[in-house]
């Protein structure tokens, strides 16, 4: 056993007495050490329930004749940190993630692992480091909360750019406030944290089941307790997360991707995911499944349905079984649960045909997502197609740009943009941000305001899952890297085809090079700490915002 390293021979007694001084006897020490890594807070809703789904991997493990040995780490609310100086740290935290759980499982030399995430940078985090590791290991998230009234998180941003119009008084806000998060688990939608546990189910990491089954049902537990008991199984068979997640299985996940609607945050933590367990995702595989994927949900924001109508009409694994038998994916892939992908889906059915909708009848023929190329982004954007009205599909706009998040969202609320403009936020890349904002305010505004038939926002920073709209971002190269995206003007016209994935800024070749003469790029914002480390070593969104 690998945990053979701090406990067995005559060298080893002083590890072993400091294990006997966290109250483990001879017998637990024999065992298979589970490292039951465990994203708990007080502060993040998605977590805040963590210690009991702990608990029932805890009982899973002894069950099965593992020590569980929980640790914690970090977990920034997303939601929290939207519209603040917090949200450099979001995207960020990714990296910390995977790096603590890395030196923790090393330290201490772990058998196996249970992975306990649930919001948004945690689950990618967590998925780095298990491939990063290649110990046995299994993923159980918390489940997703629940949605009363097809209300969620989007709904009270959405509901301040009303107010701010005018168009709701302050009861009405108040009543949606405290009505929209009812409770524990990843906000209810096909945001980032419900995406990238569903995935996590896809690529074969996560039981079935691990995307959908709300946070506060039984099932749940019974869920954990589960895996607390397989990963047992997987360490007796020596099962790895390199021996599951494989280049198949990367195009499995990004096929039910375009079949689900996920987050567009999806384009930045596959291709950091896949980077662990080297292989490469470019943005061009993003465009060709989907250019054959059809997009079987409209999960909110792209529609009115949750992640508990996802799980009462069958769940992931329905999706699956749609793309399956439609020669969509590859069956063959192998899972935690020790059998294939086909096989674990075999028996699924879909019950709300609604909800996910039969590859004969989706609502559109291509996938949720879509990446743009043009001279406005040589490397590439990324727009959640499937939550974009009809009218927005084809637009071209005037430019209206800002420098910060700050300085658009206040023009937003102050009435200043009108139908017609692309607002463009720019410096809130990887780099220049630094840490990639998510721009849930001023996308919800443009909503709130009515304005999302008439109004694009272009940005080289990043949207919450929850963004809805011609909401374009990840506009590589980034505007503090010298992007073209940072040498727009305002009155210029911006030209959006997502239908033919292109984005282009109508200004000359030769007025270009004349503005990169003349034009001088914002200093680099002044941070320190993580920060300062970071804006050094990120990389461009285009290859997944990773840290090298």
């Amino acid at each position: 056993m690998n945990s053979d390293q701090v406990k067995s021979g005559v060298e080893r007694a002083p590890h072993r007495s400091l294990l006997k001084a966290d109250g483990y006897s001879d017998e637990q020490i024999r065992r298979p050490f589970v490292g039951v890594v465990n994203s708990f807070n007080e502060i993040a809703p998605g977590h805040v329930h963590l210690q009991t789904i702990a608990r029932a991997v805890k009982d899973g493990v002894l069950a099965a004749g593992g020590t569980p040995m929980e640790f914690n780490t970090i977990g920034v609310c997303d939601g929290i940190a939207m519209g603040h100086k917090g949200m450099h740290f979001s995207l960020s935290s990714r990296e910390l993630i995977a790096d603590t759980i890395e030196c923790m499982v090393s330290g201490h030399c772990f058998d196996a692992l249970v992975f306990i995430p649930n919001c948004d940078k945690i689950v990618p985090g967590m998925l780095m480091a298990a491939l990063r590791l290649n110990l046995p290991c299994i993923f159980v998230s918390g489940g997703p909360m629940l949605s009363i009234g097809q209300r969620d998180l989007n709904s009270v941003f959405e509901a301040v750019g009303a107010r701010k119009a005018g168009l709701i008084g302050d009861g009405e806000l108040a009543e949606i406030e405290g009505s929209s998060c009812p409770g524990c688990g990843s906000c209810s939608g096909m945001f980032t944290a419900n995406s990238m546990n569903c995935l996590t189910e896809v690529l074969g990491l996560g039981l079935p089941g691990n995307g959908t089954i709300p946070a506060v049902y039984g099932e749940r537990i019974r869920l954990a307790k589960t895996a607390g008991m397989q990963v047992m199984k997987l360490l007796e068979n020596n099962i790895r997360p390199r021996d599951i997640v494989t280049e198949k299985s990367f195009e499995n996940a990004l096929t039910a991707d375009m079949a689900l609607g996920c987050s567009t945050n999806s384009a930045l933590h596959l291709p950091a995911i896949a980077h662990e367990a080297g292989i490469s995702i470019n943005l061009h595989m993003i465009n060709e499944i989907s250019e054959k994927t059809p997009n079987l949900c409209h999960l909110a924001p792209a529609g009115h349905h949750h992640m508990q109508d996802l799980m009462q009409a069958g769940g992931i694994s329905a999706v699956l079984k749609e793309l399956l038998d439609g020669g969509m994916i590859d069956g063959s892939c192998m899972t935690v649960t020790g059998k294939t992908l086909g096989e674990n889906v075999a028996h699924a059915k879909n019950r709300d045909p609604e909800v996910i909708r039969p590859l004969d009848r989706p609502y559109t023929k291509t996938g949720g997502l879509a990446v743009l190329f043009g001279n406005l982004a040589p490397n590439g954007a990324i727009v959640k197609r499937s939550a974009v009205k009809q009218e927005m599909l084809v637009n071209t706009g005037t430019a209206r740009c800002f420098d910060s998040e700050e300085e658009a969202i206040a023009a937003i609320y102050a009435g200043k943009i009108v139908p017609g403009d692309v607002v463009v936020i720019r410096y809130e890349g990887p780099s220049g941000g630094p840490g990639m904002r998510e721009m849930l305010s001023p996308t919800s505004a443009i909503v709130g305001m009515k304005l999302d038939t008439t109004v694009a926002l272009l940005t080289d920073g990043r949207f919450s899952g929850a963004s809805c709209g011609a909401a374009i971002g990840h506009i590589s190269p980034e505007a503090a890297a010298g992007g073209p995206i940072a040498y727009v003007k305002d009155g210029d016209q911006i030209a959006i085809d997502i239908p033919n994935y292109s984005i282009k800024l109508l200004v000359s070749d030769e007025e270009m090079e004349e503005r990169r003469r003349t034009m001088k790029l914002k200093e680099p914002k002044p941070v320190t700490g993580y920060l300062k480390r970071y804006a050094r070593m990120v990389s461009s969104a285009d290859r997944g915002a990773i840290v090298e």
